[in-house]
């Protein structure tokens, strides 16, 4: 019979040792037992646990020494400390060097079984992280996009092949999903990667000042026009320009981009001759252009010209399978000592909403980081609303002494399902309402009512 995990247990009382081997092989666990710190750390040199179980007071060598020489022969085994004579600064000494817990004598049986599970559990999920590190520079990256999910690696099979077209693209998804790194991605794997890519806001700028941005100027054309300026889609000749929040492009500035995407032609402000570019256009939207065609405040015929290849990113709750790999990533990026997050923590941001998807992870990692001394981050290290929130595609919460909101509850459910309609729907509302085997009015009713946009 295979064995859960490899124990060693170093302790110099002989019915404390004996507990323990009996206690962890009745969790099916492979234990060795050494009498000593100095017996502990030759066998340590000769042999991998994944968990060591050592006393702190013990002859010829401490529980100090056993926990350095396993940091410095196997740092990813896990070392459980336990003493009678523990003290604060003992506790705190150890966790600095590494330590996963700190136990005190005596102890329940029940309290050793939770934190050796509980250790074992974090060892294998630190190796399965470290799997996918090997991978990701592979099978789940690419460009910046990170990701295993099913719906990020057949992203991942078509981005290489949209890369290869001039065609217009339309990439749709929440904020903070990631749709500028798909876009540097398309330029980055196209035929267009060695000329400019040029990104823009069209949310930031005040209409005039847009279209300067855009297509330039010519001196004099307005006040502050002291010089003839480029503009970005002159800058982007030969390479792929990015417009993000297309939907916020005022309507004479949406005449100006058609007549671009239709003959490659435009003017500069207050310019008489036409110029002529070479330019693909890479567009993006958190918002549904259908309705904004409807109320009239953006074009059809541009619509079209703009989504000519349809890429839509998926919001993070909806592929939780790749929490893992942006944690690794981030926390990477954010400390440049090896942190991790503790199992419980994990299955916390995994359940996790994240409205404001990968931008808002990041967001947490870095203040989490900075805020966090020690290399194992724990549940209580993560902010209030992580902690207490309720997943409504995972969880029904129990009806405690104090009762429940029941009206809270009810609305979690129903927005998650009316963003899953839409996200299955790629943001069409009528299809979206017969998933829910709604009415289009009854759909849209509750997308008000929810704010849902």
């Amino acid at each position: 019979m295979a064995h859960k995990g490899k124990i060693l247990i170093a302790e110099d009382e002989k019915s404390m040792r004996e507990v323990l081997k009996i206690l962890l092989e009745e969790e099916g666990y492979e234990t060795m037992s050494a009498v000593d710190g100095v017996v502990a750390s030759e066998m340590i040199q000769q042999d991998i646990y994944d968990i060591v179980i050592t006393d702190l007071k013990m002859p010829r060598a401490d529980g100090f020494e056993v926990l350095r020489k396993v940091k410095e022969i196997s740092p990813s085994t896990i070392v459980i400390m336990i003493t009678a004579f523990g003290t604060t600064e003992s506790t705190i000494e150890a966790m600095k060097l590494g330590a996963y817990d700190f136990i005190h004598k005596p102890f329940k049986i029940d309290e050793i079984r939770i934190v050796v599970n509980k250790a074992f559990e974090r060892k294998r999920l630190s190796e399965e992280l470290s799997v996918l590190r090997e991978k990701v520079q592979a099978s789940y990256r690419l460009e910046n996009l990170i990701g295993k999910s099913p719906r990020m690696q057949e992203l991942f099979r078509l981005i290489p092949k949209i890369a290869q077209s001039n065609s217009s693209v339309l990439i749709t998804g929440e904020s903070g999903s990631g749709k500028e790194l798909v876009a540097a991605a398309l330029h980055n794997l196209s035929p267009r990667k060695s000329r400019n890519f040029v990104a823009i806001n069209c949310a930031t700028f005040p209409e005039g000042l847009l279209e300067s941005e855009l297509f330039g100027h010519v001196k004099g054309a307005f006040t502050g026009a002291v010089s003839n300026k480029q503009g970005l889609f002159e800058i982007a000749d030969g390479g792929t320009i990015f417009l993000d929040e297309i939907a916020e492009l005022p309507g004479p500035l949406q005449s100006k981009l058609l007549r671009v995407l239709e003959n490659g032609t435009f003017r500069r402000v207050g310019g008489v001759s036409d110029i002529t570019v070479d330019v693909r256009v890479v567009s993006a939207t958190n918002k549904d252009l259908s309705d904004a065609i409807a109320c009239g405040s953006f074009r059809e015929d541009l619509f079209y010209r703009l989504n000519v290849i349809p890429v839509h990113l998926p919001p993070l709750r909806e592929r939780t399978e790749d929490i893992p790999l942006f944690l690794e990533h981030f926390l990477a990026k954010a400390s440049p000592e090896k942190k991790e997050f503790a199992p419980e923590a994990l299955r916390l941001l995994m359940r996790y909403q994240w409205k404001g998807n990968v931008r808002e992870l990041e967001n947490m990692v870095e203040r989490v980081v900075l805020f966090t001394e020690r290399n194992v981050i724990l549940p209580e290290d993560l902010p209030e609303e992580v902690v207490t929130a309720v997943n409504p595609s995972t969880a029904i919460p129990e009806i405690n002494d104090d009762g429940v909101d029941l009206e809270k509850i009810v609305e979690a459910i129903e927005k998650n399902y009316l963003n899953k309609a839409l996200t299955k729907a790629n943001g069409n509302k009528t299809d979206a309402a017969k998933l829910l085997n709604l009415s289009f009015r009854a759909f849209r009713h509750r997308l008000h009512k929810y704010g849902i946009k």
